[in-house]
Formats: C-alpha cells, sequence, structure tokens
C-alpha cells in the first residue's frame, strides 16, 4: 500500500501552518486545540486498520463550523491537504494520516443538537456516537436503527462517511436509508445544507452522494437521522446448522418465503467459539455455523414467523433452536455477535478484518473457496457477517511479528474480495475503500467509471487536497480529467492554451 509521496515544500511549512492553525483555534478552558507533539499526535497515526501507520504533520480540533470553514479555507488558499477524522474506527484506513497534510479531528462536535419527536428526527453533530442516538431517545420509545459493532465507539459522521449498516440493516437499511439531512463545509470554505427533516428532497440526489463519500467531498459537521419507533415485540432465535453450506441454503430459503428479518447473521465454528468463551452468550459449540434471526413486529406476527423460521430451519436439517425468553437474553444474544471482533482478538496475536458482499446464493460456495484459499496462505479465517443481505466479515488471522504474515494475510484479503466480484457481488458493503481495497477498484470498475467517478470529485474539490490517497487507485488532477476550474472568475494559468 502506498500513499501520495509527501510535499517537502508543504512539511517545510509546518511552523507557519501551526502558527495560522493556532490563530483560526484558539486553546480553550482545556488546552489547545492545535496538536503538534509527537506523543500527541501517536494518538492519531491510524484508524481501525492499525496494520497501517503514518504521524500526521499537525492535528487540529475545531469546536465550531465556522472555525471549520476558516481552517478548509486556509487549507485551500495554502494548497494543504486535510485529512477528516471522526471516532478513527475506519476498518478500511479512510482516515490513515498524511505527513503533509492537517489531520482535522471532529471529536468536539459531540452534542445530539435537536429531538423531533413529532417527525421522527434527531439533529447531531457529527462526533456524536451512533449509540448515544439511541440512548437520547429510548425513554420515549425510540431508537435509530443502523448498529454498526462499533456502535459504542463509531461516530454518526463516520456513519455517513462510510454508509455504515449494522445486524439491523437487512430490513430497516443502511445508513443512507436513514439519514435526512447534513450540514457540509467545502474545501473553499463554503458552507451548505442538504436535505432537512422531509424524507425527499427535489433536484439531484446530493445527500445520496456525499453519504458513502468517505471525506472526499466536503467535512460534514451536522447529521440529521431519522428515528424509528421501537417495536412493540423482538424475539432473537439461535438456529444451528452442521455445515456452513446448510445455513447459507436456510438464510436464502428464509428470505425467499417473503420473511423480512430485523437482522439476521452468520457464524462459523472458529467465531462461536471465540465469541462464546468471550461473551457467554450460549451459543452451541457443537455447530459448525450458527444463525441468529431476530424478528419484531406485533407479538402475533412474531410468534408466527418465529414457527415459520423454525419449519423452514428444520426441513433443511437444522439440528440446534433457541428462542429467546425476554429482552435480556435477547441483547445477551446480540451481546456475542457484536463482540465477535474483539473475541477474535482474544485467540489471535493480529486480524485483518475484511468486507466484501456477495448474492446469498453464491454463500455455500464462496464460503468452500475461502477455505481452500485459508489453507494456501496458510492462515485461519473465523467468518461473521450480515448473512441476509450477503455482507461478508471474514476475520484473517495472523502474527504481525511473524516475517511475511501481513503480506499473505493481505494477499489473502485482495483474493477474497476479488472473489466477491467474480461472483457478482461487490468490493464493500459497509466499511468503505480507503487504502484498504484502493488498488481493488479496477476489478470493479472500469477506467472510465473511475474517471466518471473522479470527475465527481473534482465538482467538490478541484485540487484534491481532501482525504487524498483514499479510493482511487490513480490520482488524477482535475485537467487530465477535461475539468478546468475557475475561482471568482479567474482561470488558473491563462497563459496555457486550451482546446
Amino acid at each position: 500500500m502506498h500513499m501520495p509521496e509527501p510535499d517537502a515544500a508543504i512539511i517545510a511549512k509546518r511552523p507557519e501552518i501551526v502558527d495560522q492553525l493556532n490563530r483560526l483555534v484558539p486553546a480553550g478552558p482545556f488546552g489547545t486545540n492545535v496538536i503538534t507533539d509527537p506523543d500527541g499526535l501517536r494518538a492519531y497515526e491510524c484508524d481501525g486498520l492499525s496494520a497501517y501507520r503514518q504521524l500526521p504533520m499537525v492535528v487540529v480540533l475545531p469546536e465550531t463550523t465556522v472555525q471549520v470553514s476558516e481552517i478548509l479555507k486556509y487549507c485551500d488558499g495554502a494548497g494543504v491537504k486535510v485529512v477528516p477524522r471522526g471516532a478513527g474506527t475506519s476498518l478500511s484506513g479512510g482516515a490513515l494520516p498524511l505527513a503533509d497534510g492537517v489531520m482535522l479531528g471532529l471529536g468536539k462536535f459531540n452534542k445530539v443538537l435537536d429531538i423531533d419527536y413529532a417527525n421522527r428526527a434527531v439533529v447531531a453533530q457529527p462526533g456524536v456516537t451512533n449509540l448515544a442516538i439511541s440512548e437520547a431517545v429510548a425513554y420515549h420509545g425510540f431508537y435509530y436503527a443502523p448498529d454498526p459493532s462499533s456502535q459504542i465507539a463509531c461516530s454518526i459522521g463516520g456513519n455517513v462517511a462510510e454508509n455504515s449498516g449494522g445486524v439491523h440493516c437487512l430490513k430497516y437499511g443502511l445508513t443512507t436509508n436513514n439519514v435526512l439531512g447534513v450540514e457540509m463545509v467545502l474545501i473553499n470554505g463554503d458552507i451548505i445544507r442538504l436535505g432537512g427533516k422531509h424524507l425527499e428532497s427535489e433536484g439531484y440526489d446530493l445527500l445520496g452522494l456525499v453519504t458513502g463519500s468517505e471525506g472526499l467531498l466536503g467535512i460534514i459537521t451536522e447529521v440529521t437521522v431519522r428515528i424509528l419507533h421501537q417495536p412493540d415485540t423482538a424475539r432473537a432465535m439461535l438456529v444451528g446448522f452442521d455445515s456452513a453450506a446448510l445455513a447459507g441454503d436456510c438464510v436464502a430459503a428464509i428470505i425467499g418465503a417473503g420473511i423480512i428479518p430485523g437482522g439476521m447473521e452468520m457464524m462459523d465454528k472458529t467465531a462461536i467459539h471465540a465469541t462464546e468463551e468471550f461473551v457467554q452468550a450460549g451459543y452451541p459449540l457443537d455447530a459448525e455455523a450458527l444463525l441468529i434471526v431476530e424478528l419484531d413486529g406485533p407479538e402475533a406476527e412474531v410468534d408466527h414467523l418465529i414457527d415459520r423460521v423454525q419449519e423452514i430451519a428444520t426441513d433443511l436439517g437444522a439440528g440446534y433452536f433457541r428462542v429467546s425468553e425476554n429482552e435480556s437474553e435477547r441483547e445477551k444474544f446480540w451481546a456475542g455477535r457484536k463482540n465477535a471482533f474483539p473475541a477474535v482478538g482474544r485467540i489471535t496475536p493480529d486480524y485483518y478484518c475484511m468486507d466484501g458482499t456477495i448474492p446469498r446464493a453464491r454463500l455455500p460456495e464462496v464460503l468452500k473457496r475461502m477455505e481452500e484459499m485459508s489453507e494456501k496462505y496458510e492462515l485461519r479465517v473465523a467468518n461473521v457477517f450480515h448473512a441476509g443481505d450477503g455482507n461478508l466479515h471474514p476475520l484473517i488471522m495472523y502474527d504481525a511479528n511473524v516475517p511475511g504474515e501481513l503480506e499473505r494475510a493481505e494477499d489473502f484479503g485482495s483474493d477474497i474480495l476479488k472473489l466477491c466480484v467474480e461472483v457478482g457481488g461487490v468490493l464493500t458493503g459497509e466499511h468503505g475503500v480507503g487504502v484498504e481495497k484502493r488498488d481493488l477498484m479496477g476489478t470493479m470498475f472500469t477506467e472510465e467509471d473511475l474517471n466518471q467517478q473522479q470527475r465527481v470529485k473534482c465538482a467538490f474539490d478541484p485540487d484534491s487536497l481532501l482525504n487524498p490517497g483514499k479510493v482511487f487507485p490513480t490520482l488524477h488532477n482535475c485537467a487530465e480529467l477535461g475539468r478546468i476550474h475557475v475561482h471568482h472568475g479567474h482561470t488558473r494559468f491563462p497563459d496555457i492554451p486550451r482546446f
């Protein structure tokens, strides 16, 4: 993985840049908002993809939208790159710093600004954690549906940037289906608003464009999300199988029967054992594959659907059933799944969490080929994924202290993602592209596809100062792609002939 070569001229101007940032974001009651010392910078050297690290040139922690605007306006004029960062939970390297860039942290944007029950909407700053939104409205019987495994830590701004999902995205959608509006600051300092508390907007779907854009188009400073009323009843059931193939067939059969569970997750034997030891959720240790199926709605409907799912699973050879009897037990079932990543972290020095999506019908085939890859690379893999929508999260286990194992893990992961595309899937489901999948984009998109995507970035960020080195395998300037930026009526380099 290679990042753009640092600009020595920008690095040489570091004292000047730091001085200007200190003027734009003065120290507060808790000290400076501009971090320059190596120990302080160390906390920002990586995100959830910790295999790749780089100290940022400087970190700035603004507290207001106006400060974000002034920072971006300055960086735009000075030609300084900017990397936005929320909670740093990205698993694709989306917040990997640059040696010649300003890291703009949004951790101080941590307030819920408005709760509108009548319109079922919450307005929050981007540093508010995903779980905090649900907690803020729980007393009145509401919640925010997308629930990534990292919801206790991940920020809503990062959720928008990566279009995060979670165990309940099968029925209730990803972030893009639950975000109503954003306030965003462009690289030139302009503050814009997209959407609002209404469900649909006229004209181009710019909100859909921004959701999942990974900080390449602007910096989000406010998010409006849709909240839902908690269902009357929600019950989870554990269904164990003697093979992953049978579990995959069961997933397809449930969906084929017209049943849309609130969530439907799958774990293989390695993940089951690691998780049960960690959480004691009551998972069957003799099962080769485990489905966690949650059904919600009116109590009579839930009872009926539980019976239907059990019938379907029995016909496909399921050997274990357990249905939650109360809310505490339901939460325990999900606690195991949501703690699967740290659970696997207890049985291996390091792991590489992948994220790809496949058609549900190809699940048995993909799992079999992943077993073959595991033998080829001599690395174990634990499978934990959103079975209902085919979103895979293989956890490749390795030891970074053993020479060559990280490289083997990377190659293994690349082969998994290529396989996803080969069977008709996509490179990512909810973790974004970042740097992890950047160089694989050509397996899914043609050169013209990628150029068109780059042209969209040029429309928002003509000098590629926002989060460069991410998503696009080849960095083009806007002139190369046929777009010339005109700023305040002045064309850059007017002496150059244009055709």
